[in-house]
């Protein structure tokens, strides 16, 4: 196992992750509803295609980090995980950067592909939301040194991470058609 990284303070971690969750939602909610008609002098849609690319490659690594922690490859691990972070916070600012600036765009589908359509982006969409805390406090809890506590929410954090992670570029491949 690794030393801890930084030094525990549940107090302060609960109040930064709890407020920097709600910060998220609120301004990725609100921010959904607003559309910036500026031209930016490339295709808007563009960032859409960053966002699929990011989220395969966070996907990739959940699964090579995975396959690091099995391998007892502590410190591999530990780097592909927070690459992982940092690339979801890219991708964060990228959504943002994407539905600010083109709005929201139909699904032109019928029949059993907008039904597969719909249900991929509902459960992206609701797990998107809730993932954020999860992520955050099971980082905390391995950057401290609880690794029992950390293997125990890595267990819910990581598949749900690694399906959104998965179905972003599922609903991208599926929505593109549609983008004017």
């Amino acid at each position: 196992m690794l030393p801890q990284t930084i030094t525990k303070n549940d107090k302060k971690a609960n109040i930064l992750i709890i407020t920097f969750s709600i910060i998220v939602f609120v301004a990725v909610t609100a921010l959904s509803r607003i559309t910036v008609n500026v031209n930016l002098g490339f295709n808007k849609h563009l960032f859409a295609t960053v966002n699929a690319f990011i989220n395969s490659t966070v996907a990739v690594l959940l699964i090579a980090a995975l396959v690091a922690i099995k391998q007892k490859k502590y410190q591999l691990h530990k780097q592909l995980m927070l690459t992982a972070m940092v690339l979801s916070v890219l991708f964060l600012v990228s959504y943002i950067c994407h539905h600010l600036f083109t709005g929201d765009t139909k699904y032109g589908g019928i029949g059993t592909a907008r039904t597969v359509y719909f249900v991929i982006l509902i459960t992206h969409i609701f797990l998107a939301a809730i993932i954020m805390p999860f992520v955050l406090y099971t980082a905390y809890r391995a950057l401290v040194g609880e690794y029992s506590r950390h293997k125990k929410l890595a267990k819910i954090t990581w598949p749900i991470w690694f399906y959104v992670a998965v179905t972003g570029p599922i609903v991208y491949w599926l929505i593109s058609p549609y983008y004017t």
